[in-house]
C-alpha cells in the first residue's frame, strides 16, 4: 500500500481528526489543483469540475470534519481515483 493510499485510508477512517495539510495533500492526490489562497481560504479545483472547492483550516490546524465529508463524498459520487506519480509511470513502461 502505497503513501497516498494509507493517507485517503487513514482519512476515510476518521474525518474529524485530520491535519489540514493531510488534507490539502490528498486532495492533491486526487487531482485538485490549489488555485488560490484567500487569508485561510484555500481554493482547489479539478479541470473537468467547474465548481472550487473552498476549504479552510480551524485554529488548531486541523481540517473541518465537514469538509473532508464533502470531499470523500465528491470522491464517491465522481469514482475519483488516485493520481499516479511520474515515477509510478516510469515503472509500468
Amino acid at each position: 500500500m502505497s503513501k497516498k493510499e494509507k493517507l485517503y485510508a487513514r482519512i476515510k477512517n476518521n474525518q474529524k481528526n485530520v491535519r489540514f495539510q493531510d488534507f490539502c495533500t490528498l486532495m492533491e492526490h486526487f487531482g485538485f489543483a490549489l488555485v488560490r489562497i484567500s487569508g485561510s481560504h484555500h481554493l482547489y479545483q479539478r479541470p473537468e469540475f467547474e465548481a472550487v472547492m473552498n476549504v479552510q483550516p480551524k485554529q488548531d490546524k486541523l481540517a473541518k470534519a465537514y469538509q473532508v465529508q464533502q470531499f470523500l463524498k465528491l470522491v464517491d459520487a465522481h469514482n475519483l481515483q488516485l493520481e499516479n506519480e511520474p515515477e509510478d509511470k516510469a515503472d509500468e513502461q
